[in-house]
């Protein structure tokens, strides 16, 4: 018999055989030690029954041709962070690297060979600064780096060319030096620095550092 829904008794109503049935038995999660045991029980299920086997400890609900359910995955249907689809076969997930990582707290790495390149928040906020020229490097911070407060990037020097940060309107505190139009140089070769930002259009610079 199939499910008859929700029914409000009244007091003093017979209560029926098939309503015992369709109101509360074949609606009720039925418990069965295996498949077999419930094909044994159900000879003729009906679509939405619920059942629950303790040897698999698996949920299933009868959909109209079969108990489906159970603890895997059978079928995906593709949708917008989805690629493939159907009913059988792989499923492929397009994942964002940039924000995987950062959710983990690990900062995406960029290595540049310019000379020269001004911060944006969109290119370089959280990322990890690899600067490899053999020439002189001005790393340029202004008005348009547009930081998010408490958001930094990490700046090595790994090329023989110093690595100077300039400030053009934007304020960069650091080596006892705060200034809207002054330089800072990294150290040595294999030094780093990193540019900290503490409120709008300003920052900190910490590391290995000095004032031009």
């Amino acid at each position: 018999m199939s499910g008859l829904g929700r029914k409000v008794f009244t007091a003093g109503e017979v209560l029926a055989a098939a309503d015992v049935n369709g109101y509360l038995m074949d609606q009720s999660v039925m418990l069965f030690a295996d498949a077999a045991a419930r094909t044994a029980a159900i000879a003729t299920p009906s679509e939405g029954m619920p059942s629950y086997l303790i040897d698999t400890s698996s949920f299933e609900i009868y959909d109209g041709s079969a108990w489906a359910g159970g603890g895997d995955i059978t079928s995906v249907v593709a949708g917008t962070a989805l690629t493939g689809g159907g009913t059988s076969g792989d499923v492929t997930l397009n994942v964002d690297l940039a924000e995987t990582t950062a959710a983990a707290g690990i900062a995406s790495f960029v290595t540049d060979a310019t000379t020269a390149r001004t911060l944006t928040s969109a290119a370089d906020e959280g990322k990890t600064l690899q600067f490899t020229s053999a020439s002189a490097t001005v790393l340029t911070v202004d008005t348009s780096t547009d930081f998010t407060v408490g958001a930094r990037v990490d700046i090595i020097q790994d090329g023989a060319g110093v690595v100077t940060v300039t400030a053009d309107g934007a304020t960069i505190a650091a080596a006892e030096v705060s200034t809207t139009t002054g330089s800072f140089t990294i150290g040595a070769q294999y030094s780093a620095a990193t540019l900290l930002c503490v409120a709008t259009d300003e920052y900190r610079l910490i590391g290995n550092i000095q004032a031009v």
